[in-house]
């Protein structure tokens, strides 16, 4: 699979991958897996045997790759195995490694406080509030539009985000009011042409496109980082914050499954291995051996005479 030309293998990889509505990411991840196994073999991968994958298999458990990368690398090869060369053969020597369960990292209410203060700007604070009052991925905040915004009902809505499906969720007073600032100090300059409801709420710096992930991941560590925060997190940890804070005030876990847009309730239900609020609320059995026993009551119809 060359680099300079595309090749009547990858294209029609590409194809097959546009018949079935894969997304851009998707397409990009599963053509560098190819090209990576095309690299490893030294010649085309339709000339690939069941001893090549197996001995690729090998090289990637040898080179330390973390297995969330070898899985979704292994899941391109799958593809393009049982899809575009139809060698079943090939797909079904292809396997998956079980990844650890970790728990998310969350941060407290102080701590969120103290990042969502310290944010450097306007345009900061509004996509940082986001991210932890909505509960939204990074995607889903830089991708808002102006018809996203329903103030008259107070709710946002999230069109096709992760497995092309539509959510709505909560719009705060707080988050109303500083959209609204923020929509008075946006630059109107970027998008002028554009019809008002289809307008990037946040605009970035290349014409028609939105503020980018990577740019919203950096004023979060910056924030993380004037907060005083030394928890090794991530963007993402707002939106764990966002369940998990939830989870300890009682929500009821199938409505933050729906403000998530998880499909199965055990992916949410992993927050409550986080809530820490409700771990440290019970009581433990320890704490029991120390209380006096209570003598059980007797039956007094039991001592009545026949």
């Amino acid at each position: 699979m060359s680099t300079d030309t595309i090749s009547p293998l990858r294209q029609r990889m590409i194809e097959d991958m546009n018949a079935r509505k894969l997304c851009a990411a998707t397409q990009r991840g599963h053509i560098r897996s190819c090209k990576r196994f095309a690299a490893f073999l030294k010649r085309s991968p339709d000339t690939a045997t069941l001893e090549d994958i197996r001995l690729f298999q090998l090289h990637l458990a040898e080179t330390g790759i973390s297995i969330c990368n070898r899985n979704r690398m292994m899941t391109g090869l799958r593809f393009l195995f049982r899809v575009t060369l139809r060698r079943l053969d090939l797909a079904a020597e292809i396997y998956h490694i079980r990844e650890p369960q970790k728990i998310p990292l969350v941060m407290s209410p102080d701590e969120t406080k103290r990042l969502l203060a310290v944010a450097s700007s306007l345009k900061a604070r509004i996509l940082l509030s986001l991210s932890y009052g909505c509960g939204l991925r990074a995607g889903e905040v830089v991708r808002l539009k102006v018809k996203h915004i329903d103030s008259a009902q107070k709710i946002i809505r999230i069109e096709q985000s992760k497995g092309r499906k539509d959510r709505n969720v909560m719009l705060s007073a707080e988050t109303l009011d500083l959209l609204r600032q923020w929509w008075k100090a946006r630059p109107p300059g970027y998008d002028a042409t554009t019809p008002l409801q289809e307008r990037w709420l946040f605009p970035g710096r290349k014409p028609g496109k939105p503020t980018t992930t990577r740019q919203l991941s950096r004023l979060f560590q910056e924030a993380a980082d004037a907060a005083g925060i030394k928890k090794s997190v991530t963007l993402h940890a707002l939106r764990h914050s966002f369940a998990t804070h939830l989870l300890e005030r009682g929500t009821d876990i199938r409505i933050i499954q729906a403000l998530l847009g998880h499909d199965k309730l055990d992916t949410t239900a992993r927050y409550t291995r986080v809530a820490t609020g409700l771990i440290a609320a019970i009581e433990s059995p320890l704490d029991l051996l120390s209380l006096p026993r209570k003598k059980p009551r007797r039956n007094r119809k039991a001592q009545l005479p026949a």
